[in-house]
């Protein structure tokens, strides 16, 4: 059998903890977990869907497994999905991710929440699961994830996820919930720049921007360390203006109360963004802090980097691979899934040829030849 096209998966996931009993398994547990991935890389978003692409294409896995008892049936893969230990599942993913990738220095990192709203049980009085996802601008690749209890839980996941990810020369962007003073010492202290966003969480923080970009406004930003960038894009019946100023004043952060509890923060900055839709116009202001110094068309690129992560993975995992519909509710299911479905992803993501995601896993499944080059790109 020629394993080479699943080698990095069999290398990074071989060695896991196998939690069923052992001697009364009838399936390895590195061929339940590559034929989960084979079949939703093929189009599969439920264990019935990966079973029926397991028997389908029996003779094609043979290739890389031995299969001495053929397909396992669906009810197995959810068992050990289920059992599996989702940290360490979770290891071996990004293990595979940094074995395999070569992260773009300098880009960002976008770190963000996200709800599997399918695991929610509400006859059971079990909440949803929230994950925050690790996510690579440039690469357009996911780096890690980490479940937290609930959103207001991210504040001590997001240090954790630091923890494990290597973001050294990389620019880290955090919503609102990640504005604390200890996440961005962490990311300092990880040898990495941060741009986070102020809301109301940040009550005195926020006043203080918003007062002194409103005394900017009055003098014009004379004599004023400041700078302006200004993006227009035009598409899809909407017009979309953005706007974004720097200041790195020494007045302007010495206005800021506490601005040197905030870990070598150099720039403040403005957003505002205007979509003219067919039938309103929209119009957000937002203010940042970040240690990068006062590059109002790099701050604002990196924002942008950071707004993407909703289309090119939420986005995508919902609509794509029907996230939000998979009622993954027992133990680990829902942790382990969301890991599968990032991983399939990512292959995706990294092949050149023209099509939607949609697409190609639809060609996955029909072409062995095309399911074959996906599964050799690493």
């Amino acid at each position: 059998m020629d394993d080479q096209p699943l080698a990095s998966i069999k290398a990074c996931f071989g060695d896991i903890d196998d939690p069923r009993v052992t001697g009364r398994c009838s399936y390895p547990l590195t061929e339940i977990i590559i034929i989960a991935i084979c079949g939703m890389l093929s189009g599969a978003d439920t264990w019935v869907g990966v079973e029926t692409f397991g028997k389908t294409k029996e003779e094609w896995l043979k290739q890389f497994l031995e299969l001495k008892n053929g397909i396992p049936a669906h009810d197995t893969f959810g068992d050990v999905f289920r059992m599996l230990d989702a940290d360490e599942f979770q290891r071996c993913f990004m293990e595979w991710v940094r074995a395999v990738f070569t992260i773009t220095q300098g880009q960002v990192i976008a770190l963000d929440g996200k709800t599997l709203r399918g695991s929610r049980d509400q006859t059971a009085g079990q909440k949803a699961v929230h994950l925050v996802n690790a996510w690579a601008s440039a690469n357009g690749i996911v780096l890690g994830q980490r479940q937290v209890d609930g959103k207001t839980n991210e504040i001590t996941a997001l240090p954790e996820m630091l923890d494990l990810l290597n973001v050294a020369g990389c620019i880290v962007t955090i919503d609102a919930m990640g504005c604390q003073k200890k996440i961005a010492q962490k990311i300092r202290d990880e040898e990495a720049d941060y741009v986070l966003r102020v809301k109301d969480n940040q009550a005195n923080l926020h006043q203080d921007l918003a007062d002194w970009f409103a005394y900017a406004d009055q003098v014009d930003f004379q004599e004023m360390q400041a700078a302006y960038h200004k993006t227009v894009n035009k598409g899809h019946g909407r017009l979309e203006i953005r706007e974004c100023w720097t200041v790195t004043d020494a007045r302007a952060l010495a206005h800021i109360r506490h601005a040197a509890n905030w870990a070598d923060l150099q720039t403040i900055v403005r957003l505002r963004r205007v979509r003219h839709l067919p039938e309103k116009i929209e119009e957000e202001i937002a203010y940042f802090i970040t240690s990068l110094t006062g590059d109002a068309a790099l701050i604002l690129d990196c924002v942008r980097a950071h707004w993407s992560i909703e289309n090119s993975f939420h986005w995508v995992m919902d609509v794509t691979f029907r996230e939000d519909e998979a009622r993954s509710r027992k133990e680990n299911a829902a942790q382990n899934g969301a890991v599968i479905r990032s991983l399939v992803l990512n292959m995706l993501k990294q092949d050149p040829s023209p099509g939607s995601l949609r697409q190609k896993r639809y060609k996955a499944s029909l072409d062995d030849v095309f399911r074959l080059k996906l599964l050799s790109q690493f």
